[in-house]
């Protein structure tokens, strides 16, 4: 099988959008009355795959997360991703997996178990932090399992300012080809994900990411593009996303500044998000933002701004 369409056919797993859901005849007048942002305008599932996470409608459906999965799903969204999905208990886990099965809803990324942001030092090619990296890998395929999920975002850690940067990058090239060695038999996808978090931090750019896909060459190591990180580091979205799309496996979306939903800030998403429908993609899109509203208002708001923003056809 192409690399390209085992990459396509994993990434959609699970990611159904064949339910229509119950039509809704309202609108939004744009007012922040909330009698007014009772009326969402149509229930119905979106163009795109957009994927919620823990929190984003507790106002609405309480802590719950599989009742905020439930309402989310009653307002056309038909996927989630949960960063903190490998410290959840295991049965916590399959119940979810179980939920989203049934209402035929997609699961996007979960976080590598046990390593943050700038706790993995593959960079320094130490063979301590490449035995801890493996470990995560077989943790990540049985989670993966749980939840019937194909996605895993993983980031390197951050530089080891005393080894050139070649250097660096064969180390966390060759660390990764070991982790896909864990995930490619089970069809899991460690997607790398580029941030601005800070400037300590190994993985920063698209490109970047690019040439360690290709030097990996597996099926199971793709781009984390999150559009929010890419605006702060060197905007260009659209055309950065054509020069590296070929290895993208996986969306994030966060407006800037302030990291909330689209609308809220100087990103244009509804261009965005029709360039992403016209080259093809149908995976999940994950919100992984803030909700720039308060309560149940705000909440509404951000359906409101997503309705908008996937506007575009």
């Amino acid at each position: 099988m192409k690399r390209r369409n085992f990459v396509q056919s994993s990434v959609l797993a699970g990611a159904s959008l064949l339910t229509t859901g119950v039509l809704k005849a309202a609108t939004l007048t744009g007012s922040t009355d909330p009698a007014s942002l009772t009326a969402i305008a149509t229930d119905k599932p979106f163009n795109l795959n957009y994927g919620i996470h823990d929190g984003m409608f507790k106002n609405h459906a309480g802590d719950d997360f599989i009742e905020q999965i439930k309402f989310a799903y009653d307002k056309g969204f038909r996927s989630i991703e949960d960063n903190g999905m490998s410290g959840r208990p295991e049965d916590q886990q399959k119940k979810i997996g179980d939920t989203l099965a049934k209402l035929g809803m997609g699961m996007g990324v979960f976080v590598q178990p046990g390593l943050g942001n700038d706790s993995n030092m593959l960079a320094s090619g130490k063979a301590d932090q490449v035995e801890k990296f493996i470990a995560s890998c077989k943790q990540a395929v049985e989670i993966a399992k749980r939840i019937n999920s194909k996605l895993v975002t993983v980031v390197p850690g951050d530089f080891v300012r005393n080894l050139p940067i070649g250097v660096q990058t064969g180390n966390v090239i060759e660390a990764i080809k070991k982790g896909t060695a864990i995930l490619e038999p089970h069809g899991v996808i460690m997607v790398l994900e580029p941030l601005s978090d800070n400037p300590d931090l190994f993985l920063r750019t698209p490109d970047q990411a690019y040439a360690i896909c290709k030097a990996v060459g597996s099926p199971s190591c793709k781009i984390l593009y999150d559009m929010y990180h890419v605006q702060r580091n060197q905007g260009n979205i659209i055309p950065t996303l054509d020069l590296v799309y070929d290895e993208i496996g996986y969306y994030q979306i966060g407006d800037n500044p302030g990291r909330k939903e689209p609308g809220t800030g100087e990103v244009n998403y509804k261009n965005i998000f029709k360039h992403i429908y016209n080259k093809g993609y149908r995976g999940v899109l994950g919100m992984e933002h803030g909700t720039a509203g308060q309560g149940k208002e705000g909440e509404l708001a951000l359906i409101k701004a997503y309705r908008e923003a996937d506007s575009f056809m």
